[in-house]
C-alpha cells in the first residue's frame, strides 16, 4: 500500500513537473527506502508516519556515515512527497516540516588550469575514430560548460554548426542555446561527417550525437571512463571529475571578465548563488599567484 503511493507520487512528478530521468530515480529511491525502514520499524501506513520516524531514519542514515548532501537531498524528496500527501487528503499535515539536517557547506569547485585543460583537449588521437569523438566531447565541453548529461543526451539535431550554436535541454526541462568556440566547431563538424556514421553499428537510425564502443548512445559512465583515462595519460595530478571541465569553464571565463549574468545563463544555474562560487574560486587563485609571486608577500 505505501508503495503504490509512492509510485503514484513519482507518475504525478512526471506529467506534472516535468523532471529529469535522473530526478525521478532519485526521488523513487529515497522514497522507498525510507518505506523499507518504516516497514522494519513495524509501520504500515503513512498515516502512521510523524516526525519521530523520520528524525530516526535521518539520524540513523547520518551514524552510517553518509554525506550531509545526500541527507538534505532525502530530507526533500520526503518534505515533497508528504506536501503532495497534504494536497491529496491521504493525511492531515506534513511530519517533515519541522525536521531539520545539518546544514549542507557548499564546497568551492575544483578547477583545472588553463595549461592542464589545454594538455586534457590535446590527448585525444584526433585521426582515429575513437578520438576524434573523445576530442570533440572534451572540446564541446570546455566550451560550453554543459554537464556531463547534458552532453550525453546531445542529438544531431541539437548541434547548428552555421550559426555556431548548440540546443540543450538541461534540469527541469529548461532549453538553452550556447554558443561554440572555433576549435570545438571544426571538431564537431570532422567527427559528424567522417568519424560518427564508422561508429554506428546496429542502429544506423540513432539520433545522438555521440555514440559509445557499442554503436549506441554515449552513457555518462562511459564519458567519465574516457575522461579518466586521459587524465592517467596526461599525467595530470589535480583532481578531475565528470564536471571538472564545466567548473574549469566557468572560473575561467570570470576569471577573464565575463559577466555573472551570462555565465549564469550558459551554464543553466537558476540561482546565481550557484555562479557566484566560481569568483570565489578566481579570488583564492588570484591571491595563490600574489603570495607565490610578490617578493615581500611573506615579509
Amino acid at each position: 500500500m505505501m508503495t503504490s503511493e509512492v509510485q503514484t507520487f513519482i507518475r504525478f512528478l512526471t506529467t506534472e513537473r516535468g523532471l529529469s530521468r535522473n530526478t525521478l530515480e532519485s526521488y523513487e529511491r529515497d522514497l522507498l527506502q525510507f518505506v523499507t525502514y518504516l516497514d522494519v520499524q513495524g509501520i504500515t501506513s503513512w498515516r502512521e508516519t510523524g516526525k519521530m520516524q523520520i528524525a530516526s531514519y535521518l539520524s540513523q542514515l547520518k551514524t552510517l556515515g553518509r554525506a550531509t548532501a545526500t541527507l538534505s537531498r532525502i530530507r526533500v524528496s520526503l518534505r515533497s512527497f508528504f506536501q503532495y500527501m497534504v494536497k491529496e487528503r491521504i493525511i492531515d499535515s506534513d511530519p517533515s516540516v519541522f525536521v531539520e539536517v545539518p546544514k549542507l557547506e557548499k564546497r568551492l569547485p575544483k578547477i583545472l588550469s588553463i595549461h592542464e585543460v589545454e594538455k586534457l583537449l590535446e590527448a585525444p588521437q584526433a585521426e582515429q575514430v575513437n578520438g576524434a569523438r573523445d576530442k570533440a566531447m572534451l572540446e564541446l565541453l570546455y566550451a560550453t560548460g554543459i554537464r556531463v548529461s547534458e552532453l550525453v543526451s546531445l542529438n544531431i539535431a541539437d548541434v547548428n554548426l552555421e550559426m555556431g550554436f548548440i540546443r540543450c535541454v538541461g534540469k527541469a526541462e529548461k532549453e538553452r542555446m550556447i554558443p561554440l568556440s572555433g576549435i570545438a566547431m571544426r571538431m564537431l563538424d570532422t567527427y559528424i561527417k567522417q568519424y560518427r556514421m564508422k561508429l554506428l553499428k546496429r542502429s544506423p537510425e540513432e539520433d545522438a550525437l555521440f555514440i559509445g564502443h557499442l554503436g549506441t548512445r554515449m552513457t555518462r559512465q562511459g564519458f567519465w571512463k574516457i575522461m579518466k583515462r586521459y587524465a592517467v595519460e596526461t599525467q595530470i595530478t589535480n583532481e578531475i571529475t565528470p564536471h571538472t571541465l564545466r567548473h574549469s569553464f566557468a572560473a575561467h571565463l570570470i576569471e577573464n571578465g565575463a559577466d555573472l549574468r551570462s555565465v549564469q545563463e550558459m551554464l543553466g544555474h537558476s540561482d546565481i548563488s550557484s555562479t557566484q562560487l566560481y569568483v570565489q574560486v578566481t579570488k583564492l587563485k588570484m591571491k595563490d599567484v600574489y603570495n607565490r609571486a610578490h617578493p615581500r608577500a611573506h615579509l
